[in-house]
């Protein structure tokens, strides 16, 4: 099951009425990176349980097409400890975006052991792991919050109605240039008819890596 909003478990169809009756879905601003022509976009918040499942998948997809990964937060309100995870993420992005990469994927396969409580020390752990120090105020600008608040506040424009949320976009000018994939199961599909569309080959594009999104 995919983590829903608490406004959206509790008046799903009245927002989703209400949104395409006066905004509609704004997905113009998902676009892949410059230098690619296809990529994989993923709205995802590192205390959802589906997220968890969904990362590897990701990027194993990204790596066999040889395309970016573009992730983008999208905390939810009602997870305790997702915010925080996404601001250390941004940090450790800070240093490296492999690093950061590694934290996130960190984070998802140890995610049933993590509470509020212990986020701080198994972020600390992991740092020291790592060979850095996870400063005892990790973002005193508010600099971080910032880009995890830009994300999030991309997703609720769209509108996202649940994590993860997936997308292909494909920036040839041939074929669909959003697609969203709802099932993970018609990922591979998906993404044959992109790169099919696009008239590229795997070879063509730029080597895969797990993208920070433009807000990082």
């Amino acid at each position: 099951m995919k983590c829903f909003s608490r406004l959206q478990i509790v008046s799903a169809a009245i927002l989703l009425l209400v949104s395409s009756l006066a905004w509609g879905t704004d997905v113009s601003m998902l676009k892949p990176p410059k230098g690619s022509k296809v990529a994989i976009i993923v709205f995802e918040d590192l205390e959802c349980p589906q997220c968890a499942k969904a990362s590897p998948m990701l990027h194993e997809a990204a790596k066999k097409y040889n395309i970016p990964l573009i992730q983008h937060d999208f905390p939810l309100r009602q997870h305790p400890w997702s915010y925080e995870a996404a601001v250390n993420a941004r940090y450790f992005d800070s240093k490296s975006e492999k690093l950061g990469d590694e934290y996130r994927l960190y984070i998802f396969a140890n995610q049933a052991s993590v509470t509020k409580q212990n986020l701080r020390g198994i972020s600390e752990k992991w740092a020291q792991d790592h060979g850095i120090t996870l400063p005892f105020i990790v973002d005193p600008t508010g600099e971080f919050a910032a880009k995890v608040d830009a994300d999030r506040a991309m997703g609720e424009r769209i509108p996202l109605e649940h994590t993860p949320t997936v997308y292909i976009v494909n920036d040839s000018g041939r074929g669909a240039a959003v697609t969203e994939v709802p099932e993970l199961t018609d990922l591979y599909q998906q993404l044959d008819i992109a790169v099919k569309a696009a008239g590229v080959t795997a070879e063509a594009h730029k080597p895969a890596t797990a993208h920070k999104s433009t807000t990082r």
